[in-house]
């Protein structure tokens, strides 16, 4: 299964292309990323860097425009109101750092690489806490940072 995978990636995708857009998808986010891109023999400073990009690509876009087309969607269409509830309340059952301690809160619930706290959950509990852009976004790349600082650690063995 992980050469067909490969082997995809290969025909269709560049390899830096191909952890750009893993570490921009949700959930998997540079948590995944990184590895894929040593598993694929970048370098562990080619590795960190293309998961951060890629991992930043979707979070000022997410934070501009989740609310409002959230609330398009939800009025709209039953089924999203169902996915947006779903989505609030795991988001706020893992965010109590967020509810807490505010933008640093954002900081510290991206920066630990566990799957369901990243970059796309934080921009969530951000909304969800009103948090301005102005905070959220730097405190989101931040955490986004040490992730990656972690990550790369872990993929190359340090830890």
């Amino acid at each position: 299964m992980q050469d067909f995978i490969f082997d995809l990636f290969n025909q269709y995708f560049s390899k830096e292309l191909a952890v750009l857009l893993t570490a921009a998808f949700p959930i998997v986010e540079l948590r995944a990323a990184i590895p894929l891109a040593m598993a694929l023999g970048m370098s562990a400073g080619k590795a960190f860097v293309l998961g951060i990009v890629g991992n930043l690509i979707p979070i000022a876009p997410l934070l501009l425009l989740l609310q409002p087309v959230s609330e398009f969607l939800t009025r709209h269409f039953k089924i999203f109101a169902r996915f947006f509830d779903w989505l609030h309340r795991r988001t706020l059952r893992r965010s109590d750092k967020v509810e807490r301690y505010g933008s640093l809160g954002l900081v510290i619930f991206t920066a630990v690489p566990l799957p369901t706290t990243g970059a796309w959950t934080a921009c969530v509990a951000a909304i969800l806490f009103q948090i301005p852009f102005r905070k959220a976004f730097p405190a989101i790349t931040l955490g986004v940072l040490i992730a990656g600082l972690v990550m790369t650690l872990i993929s190359s063995g340090v830890f």
